[in-house]
Formats: C-alpha cells, structure tokens, sequence
C-alpha cells in the first residue's frame, strides 16, 4: 500500500460547527420535542438512565440529517420529526453499551451511565432504546423504513464484533479499517439521510444519493475523528489518545505512521504500543511521529476524499438552499477541530 502525504483543502465559510447549526434552531426544538414524547417508558429508572444520554448534548447531526433530506425531497410535516429522532435513539443507544464495553469514564462531560447505574441496567436501557427506534420506524406505514433502520442495528453490532476481533491486532489492513468506520458510524448515518428521503417517498436514485451522501460523510467524520486525537494537546486531550492506544484499536492515523515512520521511529512505536499505560511524554513522541512521518496529512487526505464524493453525489438534487445546507455541513466535516 503506498501512502502520500499530499492533502486537500476545503472551505466551508464558516468559522465552527455552531455557525452552520445555528441556522436550524427551530428544527433542533421540534426534533427536541420529539424525541421527549417518543422515548418515555412507565419505568423512571428505564427514563433515568435514557435522558441521561439523550439531553446531555450531542449536535444531533443524524436527526437534522433525516430532516433535511425529507425536505430535500419534497416533504415538511411533523411525520418527518418524529421519525428523525429514531436514528438519534439508536446512536444514544450505541453509546450506552460503548462505554461498558469499552469501559469509558465520562461521556459528553458528564460520568458515564454505567458509572452511575451499573453495566446491567445500563445495557438494558440501551436495549430498550433500540426497541423504540425499531417501532417507531415501524410506524410509519413503509417497510423499507423499517428495514433501513433494522439492516442498520445489524450493520452497527458487526462493527463493533469486528473491532473487537483487532484488538491488540498491531498489523494494518485499510480495507478492514474502513469496513469497522463503515458499520460502526456510517451506516447510522447512511440510513439518517436514507429514511427522510424514504418517508419523502422520494425516486430511488434520490434515495440511493442521499444514502450515499451519509455513508461517505460519516467515513469522514470518524476518520476525522481519529485523527483529532491525535493532533490536540495530550496533556489536556491524552485520555482520548490514550484511550484507543489501551483498548489495541489501531486507527488510521498511528496505522499510516507505522508505514510512513522512518526505520528508527518505526521500531519505537512497535515497541511502545506493546505497552499497557502510555506516559506524556510517550504520547507527546506518538504525536510528533504521525505529524513529522506525513501520517496525519494522509489520513486528512483520505477524508476530504471522501466528503467530495459526499458532495458531488448531491448533484443529482436541483439547487436549492436545503442542498447547500448539506454541502456546508458536509465540507466542515473536513475542517472542525473538535
């Protein structure tokens, strides 16, 4: 496999995320109110555990997604609410059950649930919220919503059987890499912008675009993801790079360097990542070594490829406000920080 350093640029307009998300207030208030009326059990611990991660913030990308490509495609009622916030379920659901899995502390600032209320109840919460996704995409009147949404439950379990299968796996396959991206966040967000053009009861090469348009900016956005750990000041962002180091996730950025590193630092980072607990100063080297090596601007190259194939597969859709909308969200994919 031959790596390239080579790296494109692309602009947005927009200073943050919060910019380009403040034009959707309103949509952000219904797809709220939504997921209030939707997600209640009769059980307050079931409702505990579940508005814990479901109101602790969060952009909500995947119901505004499902939002927007209804709109994209002709469709603006509150059908179109309820139903986005079934992929939002499903994701807090995914959370729930990773950070047991994978044993982590705090989850969008606050202590994960499982901290608080125990692995059992916290994996049944979870459960339980897949369970409501799955009916609420199942009442909508159209099959292919809900196997969209159950093919994706599927699909996001396999990543995360697959990761796990690499544990501790030091050698790199790309196409494998890729694949755990493409189940593991992708295809949730593949099947976001899928079902709002479904529920449109749009042609199929608008449905096959839009699901398109998910699948290639959510590769990007967890391959962006990966390499933010990596650039951020360890003393203040180590625990995310310390965290994928501990748990023998391989991810593209350290992946590239162990390619691209020269013969010294090659044989190091071998060394080093045979170790359990990372010092700084570790960290800080691991850093330096995917900058200097060139592995850092191969993994944004990657991903900037793959937000231009989100974009260009919008151009089956006719210019519209809705359409740039998505081509900025998609091209600040490419530029965030955090």
């Amino acid at each position: 496999m031959v790596f390239h350093k080579e790296s494109k640029s692309i602009k947005s307009g927009f200073k943050n995320m919060a910019d380009i998300l403040s034009q959707f207030d309103i949509e952000f208030n219904r797809i709220a109110d939504a997921m209030t009326r939707h997600f209640q059990s009769h059980l307050p611990l079931v409702n505990d555990i579940c508005g814990h991660i479901l109101f602790a913030g969060g952009k909500r990308i995947r119901p505004l997604l499902t939002v927007l490509f209804g709109r994209l495609c002709g469709l603006d009622t509150q059908e179109l609410y309820d139903l986005s916030v079934t992929p939002e379920y499903l994701h807090a659901a995914s959370l729930l059950h990773d950070d047991v899995i994978d044993g982590g502390e705090f989850r969008r600032g606050k202590p994960a649930a499982y901290r608080i209320w125990g692995n059992k109840a916290t994996i049944l919460a979870g459960d339980f919220l897949y369970a409501r996704a799955i009916h609420l995409a199942s009442s909508f009147g159209r099959v292919t919503i809900a196997q969209a949404i159950s093919e994706t439950v599927a699909r996001m379990a396999e990543g995360e059987i697959l990761q796990l299968q690499r544990i501790g796996n030091t050698s790199f396959d790309e196409d494998a890499y890729l694949q755990i991206v493409e189940y593991k966040t992708a295809s949730l967000i593949a099947a976001s912008c899928k079902i709002g053009a479904l529920l449109a009861d749009a042609a199929s090469t608008q449905v096959a675009a839009a699901r398109n348009y998910g699948h290639f900016l959510g590769i990007a956005f967890q391959i962006i993801d990966d390499a933010l750990d990596y650039t951020a000041d360890p003393k203040e962002a180590g625990k995310g790079i310390g965290t994928d180091l501990s748990e023998g996730k391989l991810t593209l950025p350290l992946a590239a360097a162990l390619q691209m590193a020269n013969a010294d630092d090659k044989t190091w980072l071998i060394s080093t990542l045979a170790q359990k607990d990372l010092s700084t100063d570790s960290l800080l080297r691991i850093q330096k070594i995917i900058q200097e090596s060139g592995a850092l601007a191969y993994t944004m190259n990657k991903a900037h490829e793959f937000i231009q194939k989100a974009v260009e597969g919008l151009g089956i859709f006719e210019d519209s406000p809705i359409r740039q909308q998505l081509t900025r969200i998609a091209n600040f994919v490419a530029e965030r920080k955090r």
